[in-house]
């Protein structure tokens, strides 16, 4: 694993980590992301004295339950409306409303980013202001489902075909991370019904910039086969563990979007 990268950023001090996560009808699994989230700001800020203000935003897209409601519970929570039915423009929305509120440069703002069905670890926030000073430009984060969701064999497939150690760098917006500078620098989320995570970091590597792949910080995400966007990870977990539970065969690897 890569420990500076060889083009790394000049400044790479943080006066602030920006969360950013789009919701759209998550009032069973909000609370839940919303618990973990902020107990990672605490655990960040207890462990480490030097960590950057934390702004968490929900970008709440065309939500009809009670999301909008259960996010508003949290202190320390922004709560921002949105209706787009569109999960790269919610992203979008959250990280500008973000940045808009903060008075540093934005070389020294991280972009956080993960799912309202996914739930970080302590060591999310923490993790990445470290990979942030190290120089690096962004984090590509692992997730896993939550095994609650899956029969056994479908979380011996998935496991066989994960190994602890070595992330794939495959992208997933529920674990991703940029420094603003760079997220701006190459037009940000782009307005996509799906892959709006994947786009955005083809574009920083094709402009150069230096991304690392970690499962340091493994995000659980939903275990769901109907997902909100019809290509997100609920559709990989249908297409290769529900088949996998079927023939009751190991598959390759077919993790959606990944990188190229």
């Amino acid at each position: 694993m890569t420990t500076v990268p060889s083009n790394a950023h000049p400044d790479s001090r943080l006066d602030a980590f920006v969360v950013v996560i789009p919701a759209h009808n998550e009032e069973a699994l909000i609370g839940a992301a919303l618990d973990a989230m902020l107990a990672a700001v605490r655990f960040a800020q207890d462990t480490d004295p030097t960590t950057p203000h934390v702004e968490v935003v929900v970008v709440a897209d065309a939500c009809t339950d009670r999301t909008v409601e259960i996010a508003c519970e949290f202190a320390g929570v922004r709560v921002c409306a949105v209706d787009g039915h569109n999960v790269g423009a919610a992203r979008a929305s959250g990280v500008q409303l973000a940045l808009e509120q903060l008075d540093c440069p934005l070389e020294r703002v991280w972009i956080g980013n993960t799912d309202a069905d996914s739930r970080v670890p302590l060591t999310w926030i923490l993790t990445q202001v470290q990979i942030a000073r190290r120089g690096f430009a962004g984090m590509i984060g692992t997730v896993r489902p939550d095994f609650d969701d899956l029969s056994s064999n479908q979380i011996r497939v998935w496991q066989a075909t994960h190994t602890p150690g070595r992330p794939n760098g495959h992208v997933h917006g529920a674990n991703l991370g940029v420094r603003a500078d760079a997220y701006l620098a190459v037009g940000g989320f782009l307005a996509q019904p799906a892959h709006e995570d994947v786009t955005l970091v083809d574009r920083l590597v094709a402009r150069g910039l230096t991304l690392l792949p970690s499962d340091e910080c493994e995000v659980i995400t939903s275990g769901r086969r109907q997902g909100r966007t019809p290509e997100g990870y609920a559709a990989y977990l249908r297409s290769a563990l529900e088949v996998a539970d079927q023939e009751h065969t190991v598959p390759g690897t077919r993790d959606p979007a990944p990188l190229r």
